[in-house]
């Protein structure tokens, strides 16, 4: 069975037999799930989905412990607050474990302490609602690698 270091990150440009970046979209409510997956997917993206943190903890093993040639999630988004699980607890077992993946948390409880604890994880926070352009320029830079996908200025929001 080939095992993926933890310590990588998951980013899917590095792997050449993969062509287009997949994405694992978390999100309990069935409609901003869908409007979510239908944005990306109409991005070329390979989106799995899954309806609550159960799920999430599932299709993260199913992707890094069971499948003898792992295919990497390049990128993680999650609602925080989700039956089963929620979003921040799963991302902290993650990063305890090492794994890097960049990661989007979604929420409609966005406060200073969900801010911090995003940060603290390396996580890019969006407050439900928000715009589809934000949530794509966000991608866009966490999926080629820049750091700054946290802090994103409005024009280059704006600018693709």
């Amino acid at each position: 069975m080939a095992v993926m270091s933890p310590a990588t990150s998951l980013v899917r440009s590095q792997s050449p037999q993969l062509s287009h970046p997949r994405i694992l979209v978390a999100e309990d409510d069935r409609e901003m799930r869908r409007l979510v997956i239908e944005e990306l997917r109409r991005d070329g993206y390979d989106v799995v989905d899954a309806t609550d943190g159960g799920q999430l903890l599932l299709r993260i093993t199913d992707f890094y412990r069971l499948r003898p040639t792992p295919d990497p999630i390049d990128l993680i988004i999650t609602d925080i607050r989700m039956p089963v699980c929620n979003g921040f607890d799963i991302i902290q077992g993650l990063r305890d474990a090492d794994w890097m993946t960049p990661v989007i948390l979604m929420t409609a409880f966005g406060d200073d302490e969900a801010r911090t604890r995003a940060r603290l994880l390396g996580a890019v926070l969006l407050d439900k609602p928000f715009e589809m352009t934000v949530l794509r320029a966000h991608v866009r830079a966490l999926l080629r690698g820049d750091d700054r996908g946290q802090t994103l200025a409005v024009d280059e929001i704006y600018s693709k």
